[in-house]
């Protein structure tokens, strides 16, 4: 059972980080080891070329691996990015971006994980990434 639900990483996201826009992030989903969510894309994320920019790809990937991990530890407001390779698949289309995130390990100090991103309603993914991190001593 998660220790964090959607509703939790909500107000978590919005009380504590403020400065990422988290109204426009939807927790769709929260289960053991994996999270879902969408980011409302809007022109803030655009690039030149008509697509979704990889800034905003990597921060959905980013807030994703966050969110998976909190809701296995709990409010740890300081575990923090060490490590995130993202892979560039395709150029996502003018719509919300889907993040599925998968916890692959928790230890003590570290975790790490996977997120898939895809286009709202679209198969294939746009993204791919691996992402560390660190988790303060209790």
């Amino acid at each position: 059972m998660p220790m964090m639900t959607a509703e939790d990483l909500a107000a978590f996201m919005k009380r504590e980080f403020p400065q990422s826009h988290p109204e426009r992030n939807v927790y769709e989903k929260v289960g053991n080891d994996y999270v879902r969510m969408r980011r409302k894309v809007d022109a803030g994320d655009l690039r030149p070329g008509g697509t979704v920019s990889g800034p905003t790809m990597m921060a959905l990937a980013d807030n994703a691996m966050y969110a998976v991990l909190l809701s296995r530890i709990g409010p740890v407001a300081l575990a923090v990015t060490t490590n995130l390779n993202i892979n560039f698949l395709r150029k996502p289309e003018l719509t919300d971006l889907v993040a599925e995130a998968r916890l692959l390990k928790l230890g003590r100090r570290l975790a790490v994980g996977e997120i898939t991103i895809f286009s709202h309603g679209m198969e294939a993914p746009v993204a791919h990434a691996t992402i560390t991190y660190s988790i303060p001593p209790s």
